[in-house]
């Protein structure tokens, strides 16, 4: 700015050198260039921060972090000089806002070239540097400002500020036409937020995604583009350990799930491809809310290709906005607002467009996270919308049938203690336990436990029950996924933060109770008693017309001859007939077996098994214990023979129960893939207890016949 110092002749009127040094000072090229680039930097600050999200705020913030980088050099340079010829001067109000301001300008850069910084090669900006930068902003404006309108109301040449204020505002209007000119340029992706022209309103034109429950929040169609490119989420350098987690998830494969592609497809050749919309709002929604679950063009055109590979993706679950505990998907969806370049960078994977999508993300958090970060996210009614189901005459044309039912299962259980958050134990807590993270969503302040800065994230693996179709994909990282859900299904997987609020071994124990010995020809009586000792809902819990869990009981003498045995599965997968199992078996009008989850046509169960949280079941055996044998014997030195009675073999008995699980029986199993592929679901060992009974041969069987 001009030259401020006092230099006066003796009558005390300012010498002519110094006049012309202030005309100079507010004719300079550099004074022009650095309070120019600060007034736009400030207007165009503020618009980022104060104006809604826009395609002009973001182009904003690419120019203003170029323009604010290129700006480090002329504003130091001009700060430098410009303290260096005032330093000595004696202190004034207006020197006083002028080094405020230049400290403020001097600060705000910094802080700026920082978060710069973090949003190019970071992965995620810091809160604190946000918060500099943004309070440097309104105290330039507060010192600088009337800094400058102080020195030109004492201007010696009136002249000098009109000729600045000009320069000024010709490059400010510069760096803005910049901003008008880059949002002019880009073109979004255009968006197909419509039906197709042949849509059928089965259901009714008021419902287009019936008998699904699900709706978007404007009624319309959904391009899938919206809900999907969640692979983005992890090639940004943000969400990395996130995503490997969800890619060999259930939520991941919910569609191209193989089971669940072939019972799709008899489905709609039973009832018409717009059944299957009630099967899409939970495995299925971006081809639900994109308009392809529709009329047979080809079988594949019920699932589009975004939502075969992603299922429930990313943005799916967080776009979520409302959710009714009725089930059936019943949610409203309503799409974020996506970033410049996150759809064009799905169309043409260049890099550059990749790395201007992520510097605005990172760069520009808010809307990002307004959209895609809310508290409903954490509740169990936010999984009780699809972890939740029945279907009623709409589907089966008879009536109102439940089926699965996680949610009211918990919420009924000791697991539930409504307002003691540090006794009960939700659904994201047990299938989402912390992990180590350095991921930008590590940290909440929300939990009762947690803290912003606790280094962990909740794992998106959702590790459940699982064990057959991640093989069958063979997705990334589903060698590990399967181990996790073994170790789930055993009990083995340790969850330190909720420890202390269960018991520690088996999720579902297994307590045998047997005589203390056993004589040879009498029965044996046994009890199995199974207990829910780590599960939130019903055990077994899912589809149980098609989900298996039963008792296996060998019993084996100690030759190791098998003597007994219930609940072997043969050489075909097939279970033997007569085991006790935990499973349901629906039926539908005409009393038929629903055998091939043909669940749209089930009106009732003629059996079902499973236990509630927190309670036990009871299984009772017996068999024979096995007779002695006649055997002839010589006693010395008479050479006498004499009968007597002997064990078969030495004399004990080892039983062995094991409770086994599998997701698939085999006679599906059978009808979606065909007998001979040869394939059977994978069996889990959950629980195995073992007895030794020693076998007490009887006084007159030791004797002569």
């Amino acid at each position: 700015m001009a030259d401020t110092r006092p230099n006066t002749e003796s009558n005390g009127k300012p010498t002519q050198n110094r006049q012309l040094e202030r005309v100079r000072g507010w004719r300079a090229p550099l004074a022009h260039l650095t309070s120019g680039l600060t007034a736009f930097l400030t207007i165009s600050g503020l618009a980022i921060l104060l104006a809604p999200f826009h395609t002009a705020n973001q182009v904003a913030v690419l120019v203003h972090a170029a323009v604010g980088v290129a700006f480090l050099v002329p504003c130091g340079w001009y700060l430098a000089r410009h303290w260096l010829a005032y330093w000595r001067s004696p202190l004034s109000h207006h020197l006083v806002l002028g080094y405020l301001g230049g400290a403020a300008l001097l600060v705000c850069s910094i802080s700026g070239l920082v978060l710069t910084w973090q949003a190019a090669f970071g992965s995620r900006i810091s809160y604190g540097w946000d918060t500099v930068h943004n309070i440097t902003t309104f105290a330039i404006l507060a010192f600088t400002v009337p800094h400058v309108v102080l020195v030109a109301i004492r201007a010696v040449a009136p002249a000098a500020p009109g000729a600045f204020v000009k320069a000024v505002l010709a490059v400010t209007l510069a760096g803005l036409a910049m901003v008008a000119a880059g949002t002019m340029a880009v073109r979004p992706a255009k968006l197909r937020n419509e039906f197709p022209a042949d849509y059928s309103y089965k259901y009714g034109v008021d419902r287009p995604f019936a008998p699904s429950l699900a709706k978007t929040a404007d009624g319309r169609a959904m391009d899938a583009r919206l809900l999907s490119g969640s692979r983005s989420c992890g090639t940004s350098g943000c969400h990395e350990e996130i995503v490997r987690e969800w890619e060999p998830s259930a939520h991941r494969y919910a569609a191209m799930d193989v089971a669940f592609q072939k019972i799709q497809m008899n489905m709609a050749k039973q009832n018409g491809p717009e059944s299957t919309r009630y099967c899409g709002g939970c495995h299925d929604p971006i081809s639900l809310f994109s308009g392809a679950k529709n009329l047979f063009v080809e079988t594949e055109k019920l699932t589009s290709l975004e939502g075969y590979q992603e299922g429930v993706s990313c943005l799916v679950c967080h776009s979520v906005r409302k959710v009714d505990v009725k089930g059936n998907a019943n949610y409203v969806i309503a799409h974020p607002a996506r970033y410049l370049f996150e759809m064009e960078d799905q169309q043409t994977g260049g890099r550059t467009t990749r790395l201007l999508r992520d510097f605005l993300i990172r760069s520009y958090p808010r809307q990002h996270v307004a959209d895609l970060s809310k508290r409903l996210f954490k509740t169990p009614e936010y999984c009780a919308a699809c972890h939740k189901q029945f279907i009623d005459q709409e589907i089966n044309n008879v009536g109102w049938v439940q089926l699965q039912n996680q949610y009211d299962n918990w919420r009924q259980s000791r697991w539930n203690h409504p307002g003691d958050a540090r006794r009960t134990i939700e659904c994201r807590e047990c299938h989402m336990p912390l992990v180590a993270s350095s991921d930008p969503a590590a940290g909440d302040a929300q939990d009762y436990n947690r803290s912003p800065k606790d280094g962990k994230h909740r794992s998106h693996r959702f590790v459940a029950a699982n064990q057959m179709i991640p093989p069958l994909l063979k997705l990334p990282g589903w060698e590990k996924h399967v181990e996790l859900t073994e170790q789930w299904l055993k009990g083995g997987y340790e969850v330190p933060e909720i420890a202390h609020k269960w018991r520690s071994g088996p999720v579902v124990s297994l307590e045998m109770i047997a005589p203390e010995k056993a004589r040879p020809g009498e029965k044996v009586d046994l009890k199995l008693i199974v207990s829910s000792n780590k599960v939130g809902h019903d055990f077994p819990t899912g589809p149980l017309d098609i989900i298996q869990t039963w008792l296996e009981v060998v019993v084996r003498d100690g030759a190791g001859k098998i003597v007994f045995s219930k609940g072997t599965v043969d050489d075909q997968g097939f279970i033997e007939p007569g085991t006790f199992m935990f499973k349901a078996e629906p039926v539908d009008q005409q009393g038929n077996l629903i055998d091939r989850h043909n669940l749209w046509e089930m009106v009732g169960v003629r059996y079902r098994r499973s236990l509630f949280p927190g309670f036990s079941d009871t299984a009772e055996f017996n068999f024979l214990c096995p007779q002695l044998a006649p055997v002839r014997t010589k006693v010395f030195p008479q050479q006498v023979s004499y009968p007597i009675g002997v064990p078969r073999s030495a004399s004990s008995l080892t039983v062995q129960a094991r409770l086994r699980y599998r997701k698939v029986d085999q006679y599906l199993v059978n009808f979606l893939f065909g007998k001979e592929s040869r394939l059977t679901a994978p069996v889990t060992e959950m629980a195995v207890t073992t007895r030794v009974i020693p076998v007490e041969v009887a006084a007159r069987a030791r004797g002569a016949d």
